[in-house]
């Protein structure tokens, strides 16, 4: 058998240099992509970014005022200055597991508390949520011809419909599903939905089998003249879940109920089902 020699334990010094040779890598990739920001186009060809397009970043035009050919001037260097302090600190941060930045510093450089998966696109078929027993199939629905989501048949009104234009369950961004509350013979599939709370758990079942598990944050009810649809349907920070349906006051004709019952809801797991 092999002798073999335990590695001896890496002093502060050692961490502190590795953290200097981390932090240069680091700055070096910073630059880099900076010098590129303004100059080359922006492309994605992740199909969760679909229902977003976006664009080239503007070109931004060469300076011409007083200190124009005299190099980038002391506010820019300034800042420079800064980001690859910051750059360095999140480093040593990084090797030792010290904390040597005030939070208000590095907000939004830091991963969030809570981690979560991303998974691949594939579209739902299944929707379970045990706290208000409802289980129910899903199929596609696009857009009505007044420009909003479809809705399900009255046909179908004990199954929810899946916005077909948007994110699949799992993919960044909003998975939006719609479906009815009520029909004129009793409840449907969207009947519970108002008695969620903050912490109940969502399970979607995908067509490649996977079940995405998502964590309700919050429940909204807006007056459907009044629905915030950059919140709704603008948030791809995580993957995430929109469900909807109608609520409030009775108003008959073309309206239907006054108001819409809107479920935010956030990916925490993942699992086979």
């Amino acid at each position: 058998m092999a002798r073999t020699h335990a590695r001896p334990p890496r002093s502060a010094g050692d961490r502190v240099r590795a953290a200097a040779r981390l932090t240069a890598r680091t700055a070096g990739r910073f630059r880099r992509a900076a010098s590129h920001a303004f100059s080359a186009s922006v492309t994605t060809t992740d199909p969760a970014r679909h229902a977003r397009p976006v664009r080239p970043a503007p070109r931004v035009p060469a300076f011409r005022g007083r200190f124009a050919g005299q190099g980038p001037g002391l506010p820019v260097l300034a800042i420079a200055a800064v980001m690859v302090l910051i750059v360095a600190m999140l480093g040593v941060e990084r090797v030792t597991g010290l904390s040597v930045l005030p939070d208000r510093f590095i907000a939004g450089l830091r991963p969030p508390p809570k981690k979560f998966p991303v998974l691949s696109g594939s579209p739902p078929t299944q929707i379970a949520i045990s706290s208000i027993d409802l289980r129910a199939a899903v199929h596609d629905v696009g857009i009505a011809p007044d420009g909003s989501i479809a809705v399900p048949d009255t046909a179908r009104a004990q199954e929810a419909g899946w916005y077909d234009r948007g994110p699949t369950p799992g993919q960044y961004g909003p998975t939006v599903i719609v479906g009815h509350v009520d029909t004129t013979t009793g409840p449907a599939v969207f009947h519970g939905l108002k008695e969620l709370r903050d912490g109940d758990e969502i399970e979607v079942t995908r067509a490649d089998r996977k079940v995405a598990v998502f964590e309700v944050d919050q429940v909204q009810r807006y007056g459907k003249d009044r629905l915030p649809a950059d919140q709704i349907f603008g948030d791809f920070s995580r993957p995430n879940l929109r469900l909807i349906t109608c609520g409030g006051r009775w108003i008959g004709g073309e309206t239907g109920y006054a108001d819409n019952v809107v479920v935010y809801a956030s990916l925490v797991r993942a699992r086979d089902g």
